[in-house]
C-alpha cells in the first residue's frame, strides 16, 4: 500500500506500491490514476477547475518569428513561412527556415477533446505541476503535458 496519505487512486483506495495500477486497459488508459488525496484537494485551489483539455500538438520553437520581406523574397521558391533563431546566444542568421507544411506537422495535435473525473480535475486545479503527462482519449495513449490545452483556452497543462 501507499506510504503517502496525501496521493491516492481516483476512486479514493491507496495507491498500490507494486505499480499494478499502471497496467493499461485495452482502451489505453490505466487501471487506476494517482490524485491528491480529498483532504489535499479540499485545501483550495490555486488554478481554476477545469474539466476538460485539447491535444493541439506540442508548442512551436520559442524562437520562430515571421519572415523579413527580404527574406520571403530570396525564399519566395522553397515556401518558407517562418524562421527560428537557434537561441539568444547565437547569430540570429544560425538557424532553420520552416514550411507551413512542417509547421502543422510538428505540432501534431489531434485536435481531440478529453474530460476528465473530479478527483482528476481536483487535482490540477490544486497541483497544476503535479503531473508530468496526461491521456488523450482520441489517440488512447499518455502524452506530455505540454501538448494539451485547456477547454476554451490557449493555456498549456503543467501551468
Amino acid at each position: 500500500m501507499s506510504e503517502d496519505p496525501k496521493r491516492t487512486l481516483t476512486d479514493g483506495s491507496p495507491v498500490p506500491s507494486d505499480g499494478s495500477h499502471r497496467a493499461l486497459k485495452p482502451n489505453g488508459q490505466q487501471r487506476g490514476y494517482v490524485v491528491l488525496s480529498a483532504e489535499e484537494r479540499a485545501k483550495g485551489f490555486v488554478r481554476p477547475l477545469r474539466f476538460a483539455y485539447v491535444h493541439v500538438g506540442r508548442p512551436l520553437p520559442p524562437n520562430l518569428r515571421d519572415l523579413t520581406e527580404a527574406e520571403a523574397k530570396q525564399y519566395a521558391a522553397y515556401g518558407y513561412v517562418k524562421y527560428e533563431a537557434y537561441g539568444p546566444d547565437r547569430s540570429p542568421t544560425v538557424g532553420r527556415f520552416w514550411t507551413q507544411p512542417e509547421l502543422d506537422r510538428s505540432t501534431g495535435g489531434c485536435l481531440a477533446t478529453t474530460t476528465m473525473s473530479l478527483p482528476l480535475a481536483e487535482t490540477y486545479a490544486r497541483d497544476p505541476k503535479f503531473y508530468g503527462g496526461t491521456f488523450c482519449c482520441a489517440c488512447r495513449e499518455h502524452l506530455p503535458l505540454e501538448e494539451f490545452v485547456w477547454e476554451g483556452t490557449q493555456q498549456r497543462l503543467g501551468n
